[in-house]
């Protein structure tokens, strides 16, 4: 083998090589989550949310100069916290991701009312206990799950915003007045 043999050999697999690495990215981009494409150009995340059983407010920025910020993290749960024992567990901020991407498609208009945030388990042993739509391993426990409702908007018409990200689970409770969103695995009912 002479040199010019091993300088074209090298340089198929220098192209072979950045075709493949080519081929890498567009398939990472392919796995981009429709969540992830509506907020990754957003230079800040923020939410404004009432707590119906407490009727806090609270607006804040929770994701800014590409990372999300623990003071406003803190704020978010304690506003999410279980309202009737009081206790805050810390709230995935994929769930906070999600929750901006589902208002933003009726344009951030009002804050989004939240009805059940975190659980602690005792909490939500009594409601299932007393309520057939309550599971019994929820992600609300986890500080994964959310049920909300935006003024003006039906649960039917957010739970179809909220199924179109396929990012989680979606129930849609309309006798009820609220939609429930999570960060586990995608299934509706």
């Amino acid at each position: 083998m002479d040199r010019n043999d091993f300088d074209h050999d090298n340089a198929v697999l220098s192209r072979r090589s950045f075709l493949m690495l080519g081929l890498g990215a567009a398939a990472g981009a392919c796995l981009v989550s429709p969540v992830e494409a509506a907020v990754r150009a957003m230079p800040e995340r923020g939410l404004h949310l009432y707590n119906t059983h407490t009727g806090e407010w609270l607006k804040t920025v929770y994701w800014a100069d590409g990372r999300y910020l623990p003071k406003s993290l803190a704020q978010v749960n304690r506003l999410l916290r279980d309202h009737r024992s009081g206790d805050t567990h810390p709230v995935d901020p994929r769930l906070l991701d999600l929750m901006v991407a589902v208002h933003r498609k009726f344009g951030n208009k009002g804050a989004i009312h939240i009805i059940s945030g975190y659980r602690s388990p005792q909490t939500n042993a009594m409601l299932a206990s007393a309520t057939d739509g309550v599971a019994h391993g929820s992600l609300h426990m986890a500080g994964r799950a959310v049920d909300i409702r935006l003024p003006g908007q039906s649960p039917r018409t957010i739970g179809r915003a909220a199924k179109s990200l396929r990012a989680g689970g979606v129930g849609t409770y309309p006798a009820s007045n609220f939609v429930h969103i999570d960060t586990g695995r995608i299934r509706t009912w």
